[in-house]
């Protein structure tokens, strides 16, 4: 019998190996199925395409896949553009003209006095409006009175007195034809009379003068307005012709506007008579309508400055809307162009060549038109050349467009379809084709084919 091997301290190391083989194995097969896994996949991607294979929806050789595979349709893979639209329209276009103005009151008179005496009351509010006639300041009135009626004594002394004369003057006439007085002495009577009725006449101006300044003391509104802030108290004594007024009054209804216009607008508003045509006043922002009105005159000269002249529009203003010296926007109508053709101002565009509209085709294409833009407003705008009524023009989305863009009308679906089509989709392949393969062949020219081609 052969011996047993001998132990070995490297076969006692040995026997643990195996369990470590094992794992390293189970790696190795791990690794070599993602590699495989992965080689698979690659392969199925580029067969994807292949395999739609031609004639379908979605195949790059199909009817439906010419020039449109990818989102939307557009032409060279491009996705299609959602846009605005709106048709060419005729219709008036006004020409107005726009300004700065400044409110200016028909009247603004100071209430300065015209005697000298103490304030006795001033019965007016401060701010209230006011009628013409009304009283505002009261100054004391008796030194006024007193003057009148010394006036009128002395008025009375010499009309006494010129009586006399008068009476002389008729007896010496009687005795002069009598020959019982001298001619002298009838002269010096004469010139006697003269003399006193010069002095009741000078009397009688001084009545007067005394009476008027008396009425002075009341100082009343000569203007119907809004009255100002008070600058002397009841109670001061004031200057005749003061430099400082009681007051000031203002008149406000009506009240004008007083605002540049550009020197070539002056031979339209010529032609139109040079007044009456309507003027809008509106805050100094330009959005809230503060009254109607109309023009009333023109300048005399142009400010070679500004090349502009000045222009008054008066406007009714029982409320008080406008305020005298406030800057308002002012919008005057010149004139009104009829039979323009007008379009959005959102459809105009700005090129290096100059205007533009981009214009839909019947195949729901654009193409870029140079147009020549006229006068406008806000909201739409004329063209003069380049357009014409019932032709679609671009309104939204035009940024993004280049000619022959295909693009999505409102209310279709991106992949073409209507809104009762329901078949349409982004794309013509994969599951979009699976349901184009069900559609009528009627339907087939109505949806996909205008998206993938245009």
């Amino acid at each position: 019998m052969s011996e047993p091997p001998a132990y070995s301290p490297m076969g006692a190391r040995s026997a643990p190996r195996r369990p470590a083989s094992r794992l390293v194995v189970q790696i190795i097969v791990v690794v070599a199925l993602a590699v495989i896994l992965a080689v698979i996949l690659t392969l199925c991607a580029r067969m994807t395409p292949k395999a739609a294979g031609p004639g379908r929806p979605g195949a790059p050789g199909g009817a439906r896949g010419s020039g449109g595979g990818g989102r939307g349709g557009g032409r060279g893979g491009r996705p299609a553009i959602t846009v605005g639209i709106a048709k060419a329209t005729s219709g008036g276009v006004p020409i107005q003209v726009n300004g700065l103005g400044t409110v200016t009151s028909l009247a603004t008179v100071n209430i300065i006095p015209r005697v000298t005496g103490q304030i006795d009351k001033i019965p007016y509010r401060e701010g209230q409006l006011v009628r013409r006639g009304q009283i505002l300041v009261q100054i004391d009135p008796r030194p006024f009175q007193i003057a009148l009626q010394q006036a009128q004594g002395q008025l009375l002394h010499d009309e006494a007195l010129l009586a006399d004369a008068r009476l002389d003057l008729k007896r010496y006439t009687t005795l002069k034809t009598q020959d019982s007085v001298s001619g002298q002495t009838y002269d010096t009577q004469a010139a006697l009379v003269k003399q006193d009725e010069a002095t009741v006449a000078s009397d009688q101006a001084n009545v007067a003068s005394a009476r008027l300044n008396l009425s002075f003391t009341r100082i009343t509104a000569p203007v119907s307005g809004r009255v100002g802030l008070r600058q002397i108290d009841p109670g001061n004594q004031i200057t005749a012709n003061a430099s400082t007024p009681i007051a000031v009054v203002t008149q406000i209804d009506p009240i004008t506007v007083v605002f540049p216009l550009p020197e070539d607008n002056i031979p339209a508003i010529q032609r139109r008579g040079g007044t009456g045509l309507p003027v809008t006043a509106y805050d100094k922002a330009g959005g809230t309508v503060l009254a109607q009105g109309t023009l009333l005159t023109l300048d005399n000269v142009i400010d070679p400055t500004t090349g502009t002249v000045k222009a008054k529009a008066q406007f009714a203003n029982p409320k008080g809307a406008l305020f005298p010296d406030q800057f308002v926007t002012v919008t005057m109508l010149v004139d009104t162009l009829q039979n323009q053709v007008l379009v959005p101002t959102t459809a105009t565009r700005h090129g290096p060549k100059g205007d533009f509209v981009w214009v839909l085709q019947p195949d729901r294409t654009v193409k870029s038109r140079p147009v020549t833009v006229g006068p406008g407003s806000a909201e739409s705008v004329s063209i003069v050349s380049g357009l014409a009524v019932g032709e679609t023009v671009i309104t939204d989305g035009g940024d993004r467009l280049k000619d022959g863009a295909t693009v999505v009308l409102p209310g279709q679906r991106p992949g073409g379809g209507g809104p009762g089509q329901g078949h349409g989709h982004w794309g013509g392949g994969g599951a979009g084709g699976a349901h184009h393969h069900h559609r009528p062949a009627g339907s087939e020219s109505g949806g996909g084919g205008d998206a993938g081609g245009g």
